[in-house]
């Protein structure tokens, strides 16, 4: 990715917030890497190196700022700048793709070649995919050694080393020091529960986030007060329960945390981020709306409105199907009957695949389409496929029995994180647009490449 030098000295000379995640500063007399929001001392920018990644800078043999904490950043915005398979194949490193496999595997799924994979992520990114994995996981562990205090044996596996040994010669290799000299007071809350700050770009619209989530909470599954979000969660093999808060003064969510599997936290803690879309830039978004008189005004009155995501792919897809042509109300009541008869979880493929449904209210041909839902979910990579492009997305979805336009493309604006999703036939957007469904879609041309932020602001402000 090409960083302009004069734009990113200028950032990192303001301490711009805006520009946290998209690059960061390797300072050349220090052998050390900042944010752009770093408070130490403005160096001279003929000691300065911008680099797309942490993992460039690691890569280039410079160590994280224990000022700024380059752990701590918001994620890549969609990766902009890349292209769409490359996009995807970064977010699924960042989801620990490469943790269960090597680059071989990762390029099947993208259905890319290992040697045009590795081309296209050091092009976008500055480093090849082995060295964002391993930066990830000496990131994810040194952030657990600073805020928490769990054990470094619990930490190396959290963190996705397979051995104490190599966990402490990797992080003394690469942050120039052993981990107990990293180790801070922990902030672990009672009862041990881990808590995590999860940064984001202001502003963030959390009053909209927790009204959109408490409308849709599933009984038995999902609580949402005036101040938080809780739910409990199956992922892989790991149970456990997360509790979300505001802090916005720090500019994070905070996330309570209680798993049964301490070696899917990282990945745990990738897929909060994706729910609560903290890697969105709204600033970009807000500029790239700001001539349209439609949804412009929309996002004015409701700053930093994210796109919130279901807890995955395969969820989003049983919301999407128990919710077609009912109430959001009447879809959470059934969600919470299908949940209890699946042992009081949302049900993953193989679960809703075994379940008996016939006391939960559903259609015949409701329990149709969530079975044959359920038996493409099981095919190897199938719900992989679906995330790197959204035409063949929606290709795939419609030819399953009882999907329709709405259906493949609310899964994709809120379980494959599609920017561009766009249900122009929803009945509240067409209502709060004031246009039909042709008409609404004719429009919404003009919102490419961010047409899901644009039906977010639809949804969230009815009138203007």
């Amino acid at each position: 990715m090409d960083l302009d030098r004069t734009l990113c000295y200028r950032a990192l000379q303001s301490r711009d917030a805006r520009f946290d995640g998209r690059f960061y500063t390797c300072v050349s007399s220090t052998g050390i890497y900042c944010r752009p929001v770093c408070p130490a001392r403005l160096p001279l920018l003929t000691n300065c190196r911008f680099v797309a990644s942490a993992a460039a800078a690691q890569d280039a043999g410079f160590r994280p700022c224990l000022r700024c904490r380059p752990e701590c950043a918001p994620g890549a915005p969609a990766w902009r700048g890349t292209g769409a398979v490359a996009g995807r194949a970064l977010k699924l490193i960042a989801d620990g793709a490469l943790d269960d496999g090597g680059v071989d595997a990762l390029a099947a799924r993208t259905g890319l070649g290992a040697r045009q994979l590795r081309r296209l992520v050091r092009t976008h990114a500055g480093a090849s995919p082995v060295a964002l994995a391993r930066t990830r996981r000496i990131l994810f562990a040194k952030r657990l050694i600073a805020e928490t205090d769990l054990k470094f044996t619990d930490i190396a596996f959290a963190s996705g080393f397979r051995s104490l040994r190599r966990f402490n010669a990797e992080i003394a290799a690469a942050l120039g020091r052993p981990p107990r000299a990293l180790r801070k007071e922990g902030v672990r809350a009672e009862g041990g529960v881990l808590k995590l700050p999860l940064a984001y770009r202001p502003p963030y619209d959390w009053d909209g986030v927790l009204a959109f989530l408490k409308l849709r909470a599933v009984p038995g599954v999902e609580t949402v007060s005036d101040t938080s979000y809780a739910r409990s969660f199956v992922l892989g093999p790991a149970r456990g329960r997360v509790t979300v808060t505001h802090n916005p003064e720090r500019r994070t969510l905070i996330a309570a945390i209680e798993i049964d599997r301490l070696d899917w936290l990282d990945r745990l803690v990738a897929r909060l981020r994706a729910v609560f879309d903290l890697d969105a830039d709204p600033r970009a978004i807000a500029e790239m709306f700001s001539g349209d008189a439609m949804i412009a005004p929309r996002l004015t009155a409701a700053p930093g409105m994210r796109v919130v995501q279901s807890f995955d792919a395969f969820e989003a897809g049983l919301r999407a199907i128990v919710g077609q042509q009912i109430s959001v109300k009447g879809a959470a009541t059934l969600l919470g009957r299908i949940a209890a008869q699946c042992g009081g979880e949302l049900p993953g493929p193989a679960a809703l695949q075994a379940a008996d449904l016939t006391s939960c209210g559903l259609t015949g041909a409701r329990m149709k389409t969530l079975k044959a839902w359920a038996v493409f979910a099981l095919q190897p990579g199938a719900l992989d496929a679906l995330r790197f492009d959204l035409a063949t997305a929606e290709a795939s979805l419609l030819a399953l029995p009882g999907f329709g336009p709405w259906t493949a493309q609310y899964i994709a604006l809120r379980g494959l994180a599609h920017t561009d999703a766009f249900p122009a036939g929803d009945l509240v957007l067409r209502q709060n647009a004031a246009l039909d469904a042709r008409a609404l879609e004719a429009r919404a041309e003009l919102w490419r490449p961010w047409r899901a932020y644009a039906a977010q602001a639809l949804w969230r402000v009815p009138a203007i």
